[in-house]
């Protein structure tokens, strides 16, 4: 059992692509190996911007044998009355590389066929490994891939170098026109030099050697140790940002970090500004008090260990202070402009070419939100209807602000700063930035009454107009992320605790783009399935069975809140011994109301019982009626299925005893309706048809 490794030297790959790469080539060489028949243990992803690094433990020299069984002709074909092969039992003794006094013959069920053992023969792992790299590598997929010289391949960067090893044997192949060694190269400027890997496992001790830190777990450490220690050294913290030591992390080889400062005077500018333009532009880390307040000091992390580090912080400083400049002049020259005026250029501004401008949707968004606000049930309408108006009106004012059109990731930010700074309310300006949330799977949340309903009417309008002119996601395309914001309203509404008629609620806004009611219908309907399917998505990924989900959502799905309350509640119920049972029974008392259709609307009536098992199911049908509507009132689901399933027994002793469907159509319609009243009880629950 050897390590293998497998290096791939590029130029410069962006820090994005790094670990998805890795990863895929990973997941693509352990299957290969396995199908192979290589045995082979666990493998380790290592990697910076100039290498992408695999090493897999424990790897089999050669291929684990393998016997199988061919067949062949039927007996008779294959040998002749006498027993003697004919023809064609040498061909097939031919083919399976055996005598033919090595056939034999097997008794399959289908009668008595030729077979041949054959062993087929082991190659080596190496062999294999080479045969099979330079395609596995070429594999690996990245966002964007490039071409470069005259080769007809591409790869994220040009490859520059390829090292294969496994153990201490250097494994040829060749991508390109690069083949592949034991010669790896140093830190760009540290150490360029080449230098030799005698056997895989010695390569993160080379690697570091020559001045590069290849484990990116160990690198990311190195880095959150150095910037932390060096941020407390100048009485600061870094701002929590992870995603932004990943990035750096794969943007060096080893980390040497700098501390800068930059004038107090852009300190005047909202600090998202300030910090946006060090982290996306420059991959600067900001620094804060210890009450989070921005300080006027930065972390910038280099590659390279210069002799004069205060020379290089100088550095990264004049390159800062032209950011900063420009941030603070697109922010004084917004400063000059109300958000109100700002609205009014959304005029000039596309929503969608078929779905008119960007103006256009914050009138459609304040119908919503007015009608949002009489349907909820936040207390003081008055005052919420007020700040749901001025801030549908200006919640996209921002987008033709200099500062936004330069950093396009403040949108909503900036609008509620120049709504601070414009005397708005302060729900007014959170609305403004909170109604884009979430922005991700599992993010943040509005957090006030007038920021969840203009995130909903947000949502809601982009879904309906996308839907109106026939712009519906088709399984991996949804370029305009209508199932995030389908997702985002369900769970809007959800956290709120809102009971909105979700089907009042589609119709409004569809409202606002078709007029033909057909039409209008037919989009609905669309809107509603498409929700559906992600209030399905959105339970089971909560937990909650796929089967109880899709049950309680066939009953209803208008009210999400309660939604969440039946499916919770079927959820317990179905983790009872005796549900099974249970289940049997009300599916058939539903697949019975299915059948009999109009009939199963009649009332009871007790003269027409001929047998006391309809009595006694009645009689307890109208005993807990009253408990069972009264818990449901109240959203005591569990309490209700509970008893509700003590008339299983009762049921069940119906169908036992009496013929539903009896000759006399009277009494045949009086059973039905009985069974009516029973399933009365749970068809607004769950549909137990289903389960």
């Amino acid at each position: 059992m050897k390590t293998l490794l497998i290096e791939i030297g590029c130029e410069e790959i962006p820090a994005g692509y790094i670990i998805p790469a890795l990863t895929v080539f990973k997941n693509n060489i352990l299957k290969a190996l396995t199908k192979a028949r290589i045995d082979h243990g666990e493998a380790k992803i290592l990697g910076t911007a100039k290498r992408l690094t695999l090493m897999v433990a424990n790897v089999a020299k050669v291929q684990n044998s393998k016997t199988s069984t061919l067949s062949g002709p039927p007996e008779r074909v294959g040998f002749d009355e006498n027993g003697k092969p004919t023809i064609a039992a040498q061909k097939f003794a031919e083919k399976a590389g055996i005598k033919v006094d090595a056939i034999v013959v097997a008794d399959t069920g289908k009668g008595r066929y030729l077979t041949a053992v054959v062993e087929e023969s082991c190659e080596a792992a190496p062999v294999i490994l080479e045969r099979m790299m330079a395609k596995q590598i070429l594999a690996i997929p990245f966002p964007k891939s490039m071409r470069w010289g005259s080769l007809s391949i591409s790869f994220a960067r040009p490859i520059i170098s390829l090292v294969g090893l496994l153990g201490d044997q250097v494994l040829n192949f060749t991508v390109g026109n690069i083949t592949s060694s034991n010669k790896t190269f140093g830190h760009r400027f540290m150490n360029p030099g080449s230098v030799s890997i005698e056997t895989a496992d010695d390569y993160e001790a080379v690697v570091e050697s020559i001045g590069v830190i290849v484990d990116i777990d160990r690198r990311k450490k190195m880095l959150t140790d150095a910037i932390e220690m060096l941020a407390a050294e100048h009485d600061s913290q870094i701002l929590e940002d992870p995603d932004l030591v990943d990035i750096v992390a794969n943007l060096v080889e080893y980390p040497y970090p700098v501390v800068g400062r930059f004038d107090e005077a852009f300190l005047e500018v909202p600090d998202e500004v300030l910090i946006t333009a060090m982290r996306e532009h420059q991959k600067y880390f900001a620094l804060v008090d210890a009450d989070k307040t921005l300080k006027p000091l930065f972390i910038a992390v280099n590659n390279t260990l210069a002799k004069d580090m205060d020379l290089v912080a100088r550095g990264h400083e004049k390159v800062l202070r032209a950011r900063l400049s420009d941030a603070k002049f697109f922010y004084e020259a917004d400063c000059e402009v109300s958000l109100d005026t700002f609205a009014e250029k959304l005029k000039k501004v596309t929503f969608q070419a078929k779905l008119g401008s960007v103006y256009e949707k914050t009138l459609r968004l304040e119908v919503l939100v007015d009608y949002l606000a009489d349907a909820s049930a936040y207390a003081d309408t008055a005052a919420l209807k007020t700040n749901l108006s001025r801030a549908a009106r200006i919640c996209k004012a921002d987008l033709v602000s200099q500062v936004v059109i330069e950093f396009t990731k403040l949108q909503g930010f900036i609008g509620r700063a120049y709504a601070i700074r414009g005397g708005e309310t302060a729900d007014v300006a959170d609305a403004i930035e909170q109604h884009y949330r979430p922005v991700q799977s599992g993010g943040q949340l509005p957090e006030n009454p007038t920021a969840a309903l203009l995130a909903i009417a947000d949502k809601l309008d982009t879904i309906c107009g996308c839907f109106s002119v026939g712009l519906i996601p088709t399984g991996g395309t949804d370029p305009y992320a209508l199932r995030r914001l389908g997702i985002g309203i369900i769970q809007i509404i959800q956290a709120e605790n809102q009971s909105l008629s979700l089907t009042a609620l589609i119709e409004k806004g569809v409202a606002g783009f078709v007029s033909d009611t057909a039409k209008r219908d037919k989009i609905v309907d669309q809107v509603k399935t498409f929700l559906k399917n992600r209030m399905v998505n959105i339970m089971t990924d909560q937990g909650f069975s796929r089967e109880a989900v899709n049950s309680a959502l066939a009953a209803s799905f208008d009210n999400i809140p309660d939604v969440h309350l039946r499916v919770k509640a079927l959820d317990i119920l179905r983790k009872e011994p005796d549900f099974e049972p249970l289940a049997v029974t009300f599916k058939r008392v539903e697949n019975i109301q299915k059948k009999a259709g109009e009939i199963s609307t009649q009332k009871v009536d007790p003269s027409l019982f001929e047998h006391g098992a309809e009595k006694d199911l009645f009689e307890a049908c109208t005993a807990v009626t009253s408990t069972v509507e009264s818990l449901i009132k109240k959203g005591e689901y569990t309490g209700a299925l509970k008893e509700i399933a003590t008339l299983r027994p009762l049921v069940d002793s119906l169908f036992d005893d009496v013929m539903i469907f009896a000759d006399d159509a009277a009494i045949k319609n009086n059973r039905i309706a009985l069974l009516a009243s029973v399933s009365g009880l749970f068809n607004n629950i769950a549909d137990f048809s289903i389960i």
